[in-house]
Order: C-alpha cells, then structure tokens, then sequence
C-alpha cells in the first residue's frame, strides 16, 4: 500500500510539474513583442490553408499584402468593431459577458464551441494557432491573448488584426486583399456600404461573399450600415435605408449595445 501511494504521489507530481510547465512555456512562447513594430509575413492559419488545399488537391494562393492603419478607410474599421468586437477598446483581451452568453448557448446546445471572442482572441488564433476548437487551443488562445493585450497597444492590435483575418475561400487575406479581390479598390477607398458587407461575413468568410445575395449577407450588412448610420459615422447623403422597418434596423440602444447575435452564423 506504502509503494502504491509512492507511485501515485509521484504520478500527481509529473503531472503538476508538466502543466506548469505547459504554463509557463506558453507563458514566453511566441514572442509577442516582435509585433510591435514588425509583421508577420505569414501567419499560422495561412500555414493551415496550405496544407489543407494540398490535402485536397487544389491549387489555391495566398493573396495578402499589408498595409498600415492609416491606410484602411475608417468606415472599414468602424463597420469591423460593429460586427465582431464593439466593445473592443474597453475590454482587456475578453468581453465576458459575450463569453457567457456562448457557454449558455453551448449547454443548451450541447456542444462545445465556445463564441464570443473578441477580436484579440481571434488575432492570437489567426497568428500562431488553428480552426481547432478543443479546450486546449483555447487555453493557448487565452494566454497569448492576455500577453497581446499586455504589451501591444489597442490601435496596433487592431491593425494586425486587419491585415490577417481571412477574408475568403481562396486564400483572401487581410483588408486590402479583400478590397482588391471584391472591389477592384485599395482599402483606403472603401465606402460605407462595401465596408458593412466585408464586416458581414467575417464570422465565416469561406463561406459567405460580400457580393452575394444570401439572405444572412444582406440582413447582417444592412444591420451593422443602419448602426453606422445611427452613431453618425456615415452622414445622411450615404444613407438609402430611412425606412426603420427594413432588413437590419436598430433602436436607438444601439448607440451602446450592439444585438447582432441574431443573424451571427457559427464562426469557423
């Protein structure tokens, strides 16, 4: 009994020692501070495609090319925090109200998908991890989130962020890609039309296309264009949907809380 207690004490200490281990690796690993001034040239999720397209035999391109904040049309980015992360310059890596709204979700559901992540948890997860949606992606997901937030400002956060999300089926990446491939424009360019539907299918762009009809690009981009509209972020001579009772519309809590749950497909 004395020799089985031994064993299983020893057992309780690898284990402990292995996490904390695992801790604190991912506690170090990546070097988050090289993203302060430079930019990945690829990313792990672009890594991920490539493999995936060898996998099924086709012939795709990573399309991507970077450019700075300042080079993004503010309507790109004001529609993108509408859609994906409104309360993004106020929280610290994680809106966990939107965190326990997926959990309920996922029990009710029972399934295990975990929504709700901001747009730094989607930047961690679009850099250096994978679509994987096991626990413990998202327990590395977490820390190099908390490390980002930590040591990058909002504003650089933001624009990396920009400059990565996959924006289509066939190796779409980043803002001025997207611009390009859909509108035959740079990004600095976009109005606020064009801006409300490439915030639209960001939840799943492999799936949706900004210049689709499907019913879920339309009723999601007229839904973050009327918010634009409300917050006075597009003036009135842009605005063609006055009628509150068309596709999208929001009251006037919108100007705060932004209730876009409601036409939010699962995101990959």
């Amino acid at each position: 009994m004395t020799k089985i207690k031994s064993v299983f004490s020893k057992l309780i200490f690898i284990v402990i020692l292995c996490a904390v281990a695992f801790v604190g690796f991912f506690l170090v690993y990546p070097d988050v501070s090289k993203l302060k001034k430079g930019y990945p040239q690829k990313t792990a999720f672009m890594e991920y495609r490539e493999m995936e397209w060898g996998r099924e035999g086709k012939i795709y391109k990573i399309q991507h090319r970077w450019v700075p904040y300042s080079a993004i049309s503010p309507y790109l980015v004001k529609a993108v925090l509408i859609g994906e992360d409104d309360k993004f310059w106020q929280h610290e890596g994680f809106d966990y109200e939107a965190i326990q709204k997926a959990l309920e979700k996922d029990i009710k559901a029972k399934k295990f998908k975990l929504g709700g992540s901001t747009i730094t948890q989607q930047l961690a997860k679009n850099l250096y991890l994978t679509p994987s949606k096991n626990p413990l992606r998202k327990i590395r997901e977490a820390i190099i989130t908390w490390r980002m937030e930590r040591t990058l400002t909002k504003k650089r956060i933001l624009e990396i962020y920009l400059n990565v999300a996959e924006w289509g089926d066939r190796g779409i990446f980043g803002i001025e890609a997207a611009a390009r491939s859909y509108y035959g424009k740079s990004a600095s360019a976009l109005g606020p039309e064009e801006a409300a539907r490439l915030a639209a299918i960001l939840p799943n762009p492999r799936k949706f296309n900004p210049l689709g009809t499907s019913r879920y690009v339309v009723n999601r981009a007229a839904l973050i264009y009327n918010i634009m509209v409300r917050r006075g972020i597009v003036m009135p001579e842009y605005d063609e949907t006055e009628n509150d009772s068309s596709p999208g519309s929001a009251d006037q809590n919108d100007r705060r809380n932004v209730p876009i749950e409601a036409v939010r497909p699962s995101s990959q």
